[in-house]
């Protein structure tokens, strides 16, 4: 992840590789499709606030047509109800930006496009605050059973919020493809 402009993390750290350093979206995303092709699983990912970013993260990557089932960009709330199945009972509870939003997300994702695990992204990128949450407040949710989340407080202006959250999901999701290991 670029430092410098780029958003730290306040309550996560910076992101990591498998091996603690410090380590670029494509360099991550390349040992996800790897590890993926591997053990023969696939992946679909669920999108708001990065708007497709997570998505193009996995398809640049050579050979990722083999592992990558498609994504879906639920922007407007709603969709994320009709597209994606989030129950609308926990939508009209706690709006979208949520932590059981984004782990209905990602289920929902993987569910309906057939993939091993399932990825997600929700929050706010800016400039300005959505229902009361300041930019920088982002949730994901990856898993190929009941999701692991992770909440984020990210500082910075839009772009870098956006790059900040692709980075950190494809961290959440290696670390949930390192913990199920065969």
């Amino acid at each position: 992840m670029r430092l410098g402009a780029l958003a730290h993390l306040r309550a996560t750290g910076t992101a990591a590789g498998h091996d603690g350093a410090v380590d670029s979206r494509g360099d991550l995303a390349a040992r996800i499709v790897s590890v993926l092709g591997e053990r023969g699983q696939t992946l679909a990912t669920a999108e708001s606030l990065t708007g497709g970013m997570l998505g193009a993260a996995i398809t640049a990557v050579p050979g990722a047509s083999v592992v990558y089932r498609g994504g879906v960009i639920a922007y407007a709330t709603e969709l994320k109800a009709e597209l994606l199945g989030v129950p609308a009972d926990l939508l009209a509870a706690h709006g979208p930006v949520h932590p059981d939003v984004a782990a209905a997300m990602a289920a929902g994702v993987r569910d309906r496009l057939g993939a091993t695990w399932g990825l997600a992204t929700t929050g706010v990128a800016g400039p300005d605050p959505v229902d009361g949450l300041p930019p920088g407040t982002v949730h994901i949710g990856a898993g190929a059973r009941a999701p692991a989340t992770r909440a984020l407080t990210l500082v910075g202006g839009r772009d870098d919020i956006r790059r900040g959250t692709v980075a950190e999901a494809l961290k959440l999701l290696w670390e949930q493809l390192r913990e199920d290991a065969p």
